[in-house]
C-alpha cells in the first residue's frame, strides 16, 4: 500500500526547488503501536493506535527548514512547502518535475512475527510474573511489552524513492525484592527487529532465575568502597558507557558545532590500541538495525575506531555538507515530527582475544561491574557518572564480595585510553537513545573489558 501518491510528492519537491532549495525530501510514515503492561499480577494497561504523518525538508547550503502535517491533501502539503521556502525569500524559479527511481537495497533479515492475540500475550506475561513471584521476598513485578510496525516512504529531489517496513518488539521487565529495610531490583529489556517469535525464543525460566539471582545478590551486598581502581566491565549493557561517553561525540551533530572533543582528531590515536569500535546498521534482527536510514540511504557497517585510531564519524546528509565527513547511512528520527540527524544504530566495542577469567586474573584489587544501570553524561565533554546495578570486588584475580552503591565516574576520552584488555564474548543489548531528532531504538554492546583505572564512587 502506497502512503503518498507519487505525483503529490513530485509537486512538493518541484515547489521546494522553485523556492531556490538545493535539496528537498519528503518523509512519509505510518506506524502501528501496541503496548501491554502487566502489574499486580493482572493486566494494567492495553493500548494500540496508529501514527501517520508527512515531513518536508528544504536544504539551502548548510541550513535546513522542516515542517510536518498529518494531512495527505495536496494543497495543504504545498502550503507548508511554500511557507518553508518563503522564510529564505529567494526569487521564485520555474517548476521542474523530478522523476523517481525506486531504490533497491539488501534487506536486513528480521525475526518472524506470527499472529497472536492479546489474551495469548498476557498469558505469556502471567507465566513470567508467577516465576518472579516464586521468591517470597518479591514485592512488585512490572512487565511491559512494546510492539510497533513502522512503514516509511522517502522521496527526494535527486529522484530517490525508497520504502521500508520495520517491525520492532521489546520487553521491559522489572522485579523488586524487599526484606526488612533492604530493597533491590533487577531489570531485563531485550528487543529486536522482528515479532512474537523473538519473545518465544526467550527462556522464561532462565530469564526469571537470572533476574531473581541478580536482585538477591544486590539485596544482601555490602556498600562499595570508593576510590580509583581497575574495573572490569562485563559484556552487553556495559557498552552504554561507550555509547554515551564516546559515541555521541562521534556524531556529526556534535562534530559540526565543534562541541565534541574529537571534532579535529581524525586519524589520531583517541583510545588504547586494544579498542576497535563499530557502529553497524546491518546486524541481523538487532534492535538498532535498518535496511535504509530515514534519508533513504542503505545502512552499512562503519568502523569508528580501529586499534585506537579514529577512522570515521557517524554522519547524515546535512552532517556531510557541514563537515565533509561522508554519510554513513545514519540519518535517523523518532517520527515524521522530527528532521533527521546523525544517530547511532548498533554501536559496540568489537571482540578482542581474552576470556573473562583471563581478564579478571590480571586484577589484584578492583571492581567487577557485572550489570550497568543508568547515568548521566555531559555531551560536550563526555564526562559521565554511571550506576552499577550488580558488582563484585576482585581480590587476587578472583571474584569475592558482592557490593552495592557503586558508580563509575570519568570521561569518555580518558576511559578509552585506559581499556587495556578486551574479551571475546561480544553481546548486544537493546536501549532507547534521545537526541535532537527524538528517541530512537539503538543497541549498545561490548565484550568484557578491563579499564586500568577509573574513579569509583561508593558508600563504604
Amino acid at each position: 500500500m502506497q502512503l503518498l501518491q507519487k505525483n503529490i510528492a513530485q509537486d512538493i519537491i518541484a515547489e521546494g526547488l522553485s523556492h531556490g532549495a538545493d535539496f528537498v525530501d519528503v518523509f512519509v510514515e505510518r506506524t502501528q503501536n501496541e503496548f501491554l503492561s502487566f502489574k499486580n499480577s493482572r493486566a494494567e494497561d492495553i493500548q494500540s493506535g496508529t501514527l501517520f504523518g508527512i515531513g518536508i525538508r528544504l536544504i539551502y547550503g548548510h541550513q535546513a527548514l522542516y515542517g510536518y502535517t498529518n494531512s495527505v491533501d495536496r494543497e495543504e502539503l504545498l502550503r507548508i512547502t511554500k511557507l518553508l521556502g518563503a522564510r529564505i525569500g529567494q526569487e521564485k524559479k520555474d517548476l521542474v518535475s523530478v522523476n523517481f527511481e525506486k531504490l533497491t537495497y539488501p534487506k536486513i533479515p528480521t525475526i518472524l512475527d506470527k499472529e497472536v492475540d492479546a489474551k495469548y500475550k498476557l498469558n505469556h506475561l502471567k507465566k513470567i510474573d508467577e516465576a518472579l513471584r516464586s521468591d517470597a521476598k518479591t514485592s512488585q513485578v512490572v512487565l511491559n511489552l512494546i510492539k510497533k510496525k513502522q512503514l516509511v516512504e522517502i522521496y527526494n529531489s535527486e529522484g530517490l524513492f525508497a520504502t521500508e517496513e520495520r517491525p520492532y518488539i521489546r520487553l521491559a521487565h522489572q522485579v523488586v525484592l524487599k526484606e526488612g529495610n533492604l530493597q533491590s531490583d533487577a531489570f531485563y529489556g531485550p528487543g529486536a527487529i522482528g515479532g512474537w517469535d523473538f519473545i518465544e525464543s526467550l527462556n522464561i525460566k532462565q530469564v526469571s532465575q537470572d533476574m531473581l539471582k541478580g536482585a538477591n545478590t544486590t539485596l544482601y551486598a555490602k556498600p562499595c568502597p570508593a576510590g580509583k581502581m581497575p574495573v572490569v566491565i562485563d559484556n552487553g549493557f556495559g557498552g552504554v558507557i561507550f555509547h554515551e561517553a564516546c559515541g555521541h561525540l562521534l556524531e556529526t551533530t556534535s562534530v559540526e558545532k565543534k562541541a565534541s572533543v574529537f571534532w579535529d582528531k581524525m586519524g589520531e590515536q583517541i583510545a588504547h590500541s586494544a579498542v576497535t569500535a563499530v557502529d553497524d546498521g546491518t546486524v541481523d534482527g538487532a534492535w538498532g538495525s535498518l535496511s535504509i536510514d530515514d534519508e533513504g540511504m542503505p545502512t552499512q557497517k562503519t568502523t569508528l575506531i580501529e586499534k585506537g585510531v579514529l577512522k570515521r564519524f557517524i554522519s547524515d546528509r546535512l552532517g556531510e555538507k557541514k563537515t565533509g565527513h561522508l554519510r554513513t547511512g545514519s540519518g535517523r528520527r523518532q517520527s515524521y515530527k522530527f528532521a533527521p540527524a546523525s544517530r547511532m544504530r548498533n554501536t559496540y566495542i568489537d571482540r578482542g582475544n581474552y576470556s573473562l577469567e583471563e581478564i579478571l586474573s590480571t586484577v589484584p584489587d578492583g571492581l567487577y561491574a557485572k550489570k550497568m544501570g543508568g547515568g548521566s553524561v555531559n555531551p560536550s565533554t563526555g564526562q559521565f557518572n554511571f550506576a552499577v546495578q550488580e558488582a563484585y570486588l576482585i581480590k587476587d584475580g578472583k571474584l569475592t564480595t558482592p557490593v552495592k552503591g557503586a558508580t563509575l565516574i570519568g570521561t569518555g576520552p580518558d576511559v578509552m585510553s585506559k581499556i587495556s584488555m578486551v574479551g571475546s564474548d561480544l553481546t548486544l543489548m537493546a536501549g532507547m537513545c534521545g537526541s535532537v531528532s527524538g528517541s530512537i531504538p539503538t543497541t549498545v554492546g561490548q565484550p568484557p573489558i578491563k579499564v586500568d583505572e577509573i574513579l569509583v564512587g561508593g558508600e563504604a
